[in-house]
């Protein structure tokens, strides 16, 4: 039974770094999406969305029978627990990817961004993908060190989430209302985006050592 549960585990791990590097992927197509106005890269972002909510829906059904029928105790359930909160930030993850796609589409032919934030999205899309990569990377290995380094790249993340939000306070904005609420709502998928990764690397430190860090115990890491 234990060989049994063992392997069980190993692939749900497994399933849920996959799904992580499907959302990663997912993000990255979604900002080159909405950089250069590419409705058919849109359209991949919001049909492949199925195939994620099967696998999500796959993962749930698996660590749910994991808790029904093998009873886990103490740490074997400490890491089925975490498996199913880690499922939610996971589809969080590509479900944000998907909001950006949409955005995309809605404004398709026009840009949705004024060209002069485009830099800021671009590396922002980039830190988020770097994230989905590493997020995928520790639900594989489960090394708490690297899970504990996705907090610096949030921060990274949330510095330029601060800077673009002072430049739309800028009275010297002058592309309108719409725009601006583009703008406002692009940054947030991109941040929680981060944070849901983030959060990733909590439940696999929680899962590895048994103690859920603080955003204190993150930052000093």
């Amino acid at each position: 039974m234990r060989v049994i549960y063992n392997e069980q585990m190993a692939d749900l791990a497994n399933l849920l770094g996959e799904m992580a590097g499907l959302a990663g992927q997912a993000m990255e197509r979604a900002t080159q999406s909405l950089l250069q106005a590419d409705l058919a890269l849109a359209e991949q972002v919001i049909g492949e969305q199925d195939r994620i909510s099967v696998m999500i829906a796959e993962a749930e059904e698996r660590a749910f029978a994991l808790l029904a029928l093998q009873a886990p105790v103490a740490g074997d359930l400490r890491q089925v627990v975490s498996a199913i909160q880690i499922v939610g930030d996971v589809n969080r993850m590509g479900a944000l990817a998907l909001h950006v796609a949409k955005v995309t589409r809605r404004r398709h032919p026009a840009h949705a961004l004024p060209e002069s934030v485009n830099g800021y999205f671009a590396e922002m899309g980039r830190i988020a993908v770097s994230m989905g990569a590493a997020a995928k990377e520790v639900l594989e290995t489960r090394d708490p060190e690297r899970a504990a380094q996705l907090n610096q790249d949030d921060e990274a993340m949330d510095d330029l989430h601060r800077h673009l939000f002072t430049l739309l306070m800028d009275r010297d904005w002058q592309y309108g209302v719409a725009p601006a609420v583009d703008v406002t709502l692009l940054g947030r998928y991109y941040e929680r985006f981060a944070d849901h990764a983030v959060e990733i690397g909590r439940r696999v430190i929680f899962l590895v050592t048994g103690v859920l860090p603080t955003d204190e115990d993150l930052e000093t890491s």
